[in-house]
């Protein structure tokens, strides 16, 4: 398809710079299979989800992964910024550098207060490899007093990081350190939330998919058949799979909390719709047609114009009736992105 398709005008006034306090205090808009619309406030989620529903939660911690400093050397200094995206070794992260063009390999830098280390390598997908002075527990425990939680680019563009964003931009769930981007659908839970879902018979379960940096790189080519997703490591775990089998044997639906907790769903899901113990890396990339295997449902929020998330959510309901449900959301000013409003997207039971 044409990402032109995909496209839509949005007010910058609507992009949310904080949550909604308390967090489940924010607007739910509630897109039917058919296209009927409802306006509610995320708490009354639990109106739309009972028993034998499940739930999946994607429990990643997102790490504080941006570094500011300056490459030393060279007869001069420049400054620099770096996006921790994977371990490579225990002194070794590769990462998205920023300005890329000031660095090569073997440039000394200076990060932080005290973080030390240099350019290992420059590749030629525009990545670096930085080799640290420190090892081990020690290196963690620098860069999470030194780095920045790293906030989408439409919201530090505006705004400076700062400590209320390490908590705001966690789930109250979040246990796996190793994401760049929050899996933001599940920001807007509360612990009293999700003990008033579990009593009301919604399980729910939990599995690992560290968000990378493809959240951060746009579709750049004009058919969605030309573009390549960034691979993403993730687990679903033999309890978790056996849990959400069971759940759907007796007509429960898997309510996918986030993008990625359904990408992970339908990277482990057999043909027939069968969960599969699952780990690795997937760069799975849903668009409209795509036929979903195990997702019965998708609690998300408002995503980016021409965005991949975007394409995947109309894959389940439709292009046409998300972009209606995107026009009256406008209409109605719900706030968007990753600190903005929720989506909960139900198409007909078993009809996916």
């Amino acid at each position: 398809m044409k990402v032109d398709a995909f496209d839509f005008e949005l007010p910058e006034a609507l992009i949310a710079l904080r949550p909604a306090e308390p967090r489940d205090s924010c607007r739910l808009l509630v897109v039917h299979g058919d296209g009927r619309l409802e306006h509610r406030t995320f708490s009354d989620i639990v109106d739309y989800l009972c028993g034998p529903d499940v739930m999946l939660l994607n429990d990643t911690r997102v790490s504080p992964a941006r570094l500011h400093g300056q490459r030393e050397g060279r007869g001069s200094i420049a400054k620099v910024e770096f996006l921790l995206h994977r371990r490579l070794a225990p002194d070794r992260y590769e990462a998205m550098a920023r300005p890329l063009k000031r660095l090569a390999p073997g440039d000394c830098l200076r990060l932080g207060q005290t973080l030390t280390g240099r350019v290992a390598e420059k590749r030629a997908d525009g990545l670096v490899d930085i080799v640290f002075d420190l090892s081990g527990p020690d290196l963690d425990a620098a860069i999470a007093a030194q780095g920045e939680m790293p906030l989408p680019p439409y919201i530090a563009g505006k705004r400076k990081a700062d400590m209320r964003d390490r908590s705001d931009y966690q789930t109250v769930y979040a246990a796996h350190d190793g994401s760049v981007a929050a899996p933001t659908a599940g920001l807007h839970f509360t612990a009293a939330l999700l003990d008033c879902l579990a009593t009301r018979g919604v399980e729910q379960t939990r599995a690992t998919l560290h968000v990378g940096l493809g959240t951060f790189r746009p579709v750049k080519a004009q058919d969605t058949g030309g573009h390549q997703m960034h691979p993403e490591w993730g687990q679903l775990p033999a309890d978790t799979a056996s849990r959400l089998n069971a759940a759907r044997q007796v007509g429960g639906r898997i309510v996918a909390v986030g993008t990625t907790s359904l990408r992970l769903l339908e990277s482990a899901a057999a043909e027939d719709g069968t969960l599969v113990p699952w780990q690795g890396e997937t760069s799975i990339f849903i668009t409209p047609g795509y036929r979903f295997r195990a997702t019965g449902a998708l609690l998300t929020n408002f995503h980016l114009p021409r965005s991949t998330l975007f394409m995947l959510a109309s894959a389940l309901v439709g292009l046409e009736t998300l972009q209606a449900a995107y026009a009256a959301a406008i209409r109605e000013q719900y706030r968007f992105y990753s600190y903005g409003d929720a989506c909960l997207l139900m198409p007909p039971h078993g009809k996916v």
